[in-house]
């Protein structure tokens, strides 16, 4: 596809025609060196829907490490052999502190993130209680405790929370590469039962971790049919003492290749760029928003450095962004 044919596709896009799969399939396999063909639509539909503003989110490590699935790219898993801090779940008082530091910053959402499989209800029960004693008008609240039910969802609801983040993590015939302690359909399932309890759903994953372009295209359609809210999009920054500790499968161009795949298959659901941008975009990580990214996650990671805030704000000035 040429510049021109893949400037009128973002224009049906935008008029409400959703691609073919054959067409999907032809995004998919462009070359990564052809990478910047696709970013005049993806920008033109990002654009469409979200403007000139930014979405920005930050994080809060609350418990740490000694997780019992076996996720490849994970340092908290037990299964991996890192220098990873391992705590359990923090005390109200420091789960809160990011909230009230986002509340005074221009962050959209602050979310609250466990290691583990799942949260037990007594541990959930203190992050919705943490939750509950926060004023939500400044910020929005989302959590991401694991594989959850039904009622643990409408706690977390009632405390004030309006989003949960559960990645998918891969394209379901991928999934068994990266983990066997539980299933591509837990996750599936989890996502379902939020969505019920009546919140917003974030949901993407990671690349670089060996999934094929069709794989990646695979996910962007399964997001697509879950019809989630957010779709974080993160980048393998491998781990040491990890089973991909030595895997190194991505250049800053393939990663604005699947931004911008992500932003034709999903036109209108805001997409946030988290793990690994800077150390795998590298010079190249402010041209994520005209690749098709609605927001970015600014501050730390789980178990590795991020911008600063003020790093990220200026970059967002000087593009001539602003923050919601």
């Amino acid at each position: 596809m040429d510049k021109n044919t893949l400037l009128q596709l973002a224009k049906d896009i935008i008029a409400g025609n959703a691609p073919e799969i054959e067409t999907c399939k032809t995004l998919a396999s462009i070359p990564e060196h052809d990478a910047f063909t696709l970013l005049p639509g993806a920008d033109m539909i990002r654009n469409h829907y979200f403007g000139k503003t930014v979405h920005l989110c930050n994080i809060c490590n609350g418990k740490s490490g000694r997780c019992t699935e076996n996720c490849t790219f994970c340092s908290q898993s037990k299964f991996s052999q890192t220098d990873v801090p391992v705590y359990p779940l923090l005390s109200k008082e420091k789960l809160q502190e990011g909230a009230l530091y986002a509340a005074e910053a221009p962050v959209n959402r602050y979310s609250i993130v466990t290691s583990g499989k799942r949260l037990s209800k007594k541990e959930v029960e203190a992050v919705a209680e943490a939750f509950s004693e926060l004023d939500s008008d400044k910020v929005s609240y989302c959590a991401s405790l694991g594989i959850l039910d039904q009622e643990d969802f409408e706690t977390l609801k009632a405390a004030g929370v309006s989003r949960y983040h559960h990645n998918l993590e891969t394209a379901e015939s991928f999934f068994k590469n990266i983990c066997n302690t539980h299933t591509y359909q837990e996750r599936v399932d989890t996502i379902m039962a939020a969505k019920a309890a009546g919140l917003s759903v974030c949901a993407g994953g990671i690349f670089g971790i060996g999934e094929t372009d069709l794989q990646i295209l695979e996910l962007a359609l399964a997001l697509r049919d879950l019809d989630v809210d957010a779709v974080p999009i993160n980048f393998l920054v491998p781990i040491k003492g990890t089973p991909l500790e030595n895997h190194s499968g991505l250049t800053p161009l393939r990663c604005l290749k699947i931004i911008a795949l992500f932003r034709y298959i999903l036109p209108n659901k805001d997409i946030f760029i988290c793990g690994g941008r800077t150390a795998n975009l590298k010079s190249l990580h402010p041209m994520v928003f005209y690749a098709g990214a609605s927001g970015i996650m600014t501050g730390n990671y789980l178990t590795t450095t991020g911008q600063t805030l003020q790093q990220d704000l200026e970059i967002v000035d000087q593009l001539g962004f602003t923050t919601k």
